[in-house]
């Protein structure tokens, strides 16, 4: 596993799918992990392996511990990962189409939010949801 890049991880409630590969695409594996073996998984990766992962709340806090392995982290947009799907999506396609996005040298990333500036924004987006319900006098 020496020569892996790059990992893409399709993130879920309980199982994750992984895509690991070289600079090139050449695939080195695909595989399945649980939750529980994810963190010791890619801490036995190469060190500066780029995680490659979809932007959304849970994709945050697991750049957090991966940043924290040593490992670079990007997160890419779902909105740029959907162009790559190249057939009948499913978590392992998805997985692929991450790795390729990622590799990608014009692709934007977003970056990883901390818990405070993530708790901030749910506090904001929570008060203008409230302000957009209530009752008009």
């Amino acid at each position: 596993m020496d020569q892996v890049d790059i990992v893409a991880i399709d993130l879920a409630k309980t199982v994750f799918q992984l895509h690991g590969a070289t600079r090139e695409g050449t695939v080195v594996f695909r595989r399945q992990l649980r939750r529980a073996r994810l963190t010791d998984f890619v801490g036995s990766l190469p060190p500066r392996c780029v995680i490659a992962m979809e932007a959304c709340a849970g994709a945050h806090h697991w750049g957090r511990i991966f940043t924290a392995l040593g490992h670079e982290v990007r997160l890419v947009a779902p909105i740029y990962v959907k162009p790559f799907v190249k057939r009948q999506k499913n978590d392992m396609v998805d997985a692929e189409a991450i790795a390729e996005a990622a590799l990608r040298p014009t692709m934007r990333f977003v970056a990883v939010k901390s818990s405070e500036k993530q708790a901030s924004g749910m506090a904001f987006k929570t008060r203008d949801l409230l302000v957009r319900h209530a009752p008009r006098r």
